[in-house]
């Protein structure tokens, strides 16, 4: 259950979720062979030393049981399917909080889960899909004077590598919470904000800092920004990531709860709609440029990244609306309602290539004869490389390459040296000693080795390099 891309005939579709199962699978495995379950060992080896992996925290914990008892492939749908009660079910625990009954606030848990922005998110495999769950669990653990649990979902967000989000969810946070507060909870927020803030400076610092995404053009915001258009839109019109449709009915729910309550939370629910919204046109928002070369937005290049704060708003004043109706069936009939509005936000996912068991991995020794290299070789912000990303799984050992958005720049160059026409010294030098070939080989020690035997698949063998 993925994005449903089409990769190689009998090979896994690319895609970022097979970035995001070996993230969540990596912890897991690593504790089971009695390693640090905080790092990656393999990736981008031997160009830099092992990487924190951020992407783990906190959904690698349920994440490890699953992968136990039903596989890689059953535990990855069970995941995806625990996203949408995550989402909904924090949701609804944050509205009941709130004081809304029980109908009201299952309205607005299926309009959070079933957002199309948060379920496209999912489905392309994108941890921002999951992580958007950490913000009504905030919001919820506030209303029940639990600061310190607050804290630690604000926290998680950045912590689980979602910085841009981080970026709205936590002034989000701080004026929901100044706006409710109690007695005496001043110093929580601080503390709360604080946490978060020093979180996403970490991730900043173990992770962006001296990688590819460090700094970014202007030009990548461009590229995905979104339009009006796309807020009505129920096609992904430029893409997944400026799809950002809002459904057609609930935008004029939310617009009736504003005009029905005028209190402190539909403000703050307001401002946490409109704003995100604002800053989703990118490029095509007057000033937005000037705004993106402030600290913190210069390493971003997808605006909609804030999109979760405009769902779940929306999904409260929605909440919000259906609480004002006197007709006791109302919530029911709104649930019908918004889960039609809503319906792409369970039409997200496809059924997707998966092969969990590759003949070829499952051929590699255990022993340690050396790195392994996939060919062709890929840059590392390319997503034809999750592939081979999702294959170390099978066959675990360090990798001069590797997939991610914040390589570091050092292994960027190296794979970039090797892409043209990797040679035989090159690859002794980074300690190579295995090939995996996807298709014919074209140029190089690969083309040599195979010259006597033709071409030779990813799916027939793994080639060992003999100097």
């Amino acid at each position: 259950m993925a994005e449903g891309l089409h990769g190689l005939p009998g090979a896994a579709a690319p895609g970022d979720h097979l970035q995001t199962i070996w993230q969540l699978w990596l912890p897991g495995h690593q504790l089971a062979e009695g390693d640090d379950p905080i790092h990656d060992p393999y990736s981008f080896r031997p160009e830099a030393e092992p990487r924190v992996n951020f992407a783990g925290w906190p959904f690698s914990i349920p994440f490890w049981p699953l992968h136990a008892l039903l596989g890689t492939i059953l535990s990855w749908n069970a995941f995806v399917l625990l996203g949408y009660l995550g989402a909904g079910g924090f949701t609804f625990l944050w509205l009941r909080a709130v004081g809304l009954p029980t109908g009201a606030a299952l309205v607005g848990g299926l309009a959070f889960a079933l957002a199309p922005y948060r379920a496209v998110q999912s489905g392309a495999g994108h941890l921002l899909g999951w992580t958007a769950m950490l913000l009504p669990l905030s919001l919820w653990a506030w209303e029940r004077r639990r600061p310190w649990l607050a804290a630690l979902a604000l926290a998680s967000i950045p912590l689980s590598g979602q910085v841009h989000l981080a970026l709205g969810a936590i002034p989000f946070f701080v004026l929901y919470a100044l706006l409710r507060l109690r007695g005496g909870s001043r110093r929580w927020v601080a503390g709360a904000v604080g946490g978060a803030a020093a979180a996403g400076l970490l991730v900043w610092a173990l992770s962006i800092r001296d990688s590819i995404g460090e700094t970014r053009s202007f030009s990548s915001v461009d590229r995905y920004s979104a339009d009006l258009a796309d807020f009505v839109a129920r096609d992904p019109r430029h893409g997944l990531e400026p799809f950002v449709l809002l459904g057609w009915l609930t935008p004029l729910v939310a617009l009736a709860a504003l005009a029905l309550v005028r209190s402190r939370l539909t403000l703050v629910l307001a401002l946490g709609a409109v704003i995100p919204m604002l800053l989703a046109l990118g490029a095509n928002l007057p000033g937005y440029e000037a705004l993106w070369h402030l600290p913190g937005l210069h390493s971003t290049r997808v605006p909609e990244r804030f999109m979760p704060i405009a769902c779940l708003s929306i999904a409260g004043l929605v909440a919000i609306a259906v609480s004002r109706l006197p007709w006791r069936a109302a919530p029911l009939v709104a649930l019908a309602l918004i889960a039609v509005d809503l319906r792409l936000g369970v039409t997200a996912v496809h059924p997707t290539a998966a092969d969990e068991h590759n003949r070829a991995y499952a051929a590699i020794p255990k022993a340690p004869l050396g790195r392994l290299l996939e060919l062709p070789v890929r840059k590392p912000n390319r997503q034809e490389g999750s592939v081979y990303l999702y294959y170390a799984m099978q066959a675990p050992r360090e990798r001069p390459a590797g997939y991610s958005t914040v390589a570091p720049k050092q292994a960027a160059r190296v794979l970039d040296e090797l892409r043209p026409c990797a040679d035989a010294r090159s690859l002794s030098d980074l300690g190579v000693r295995l090939l995996a070939v996807y298709g014919p080989p074209r140029c190089g020690v690969a083309g040599r080795l195979l010259a006597r035997d033709g071409p030779i698949s990813l799916y027939e063998a793994y080639i060992p390099v003999a100097w």
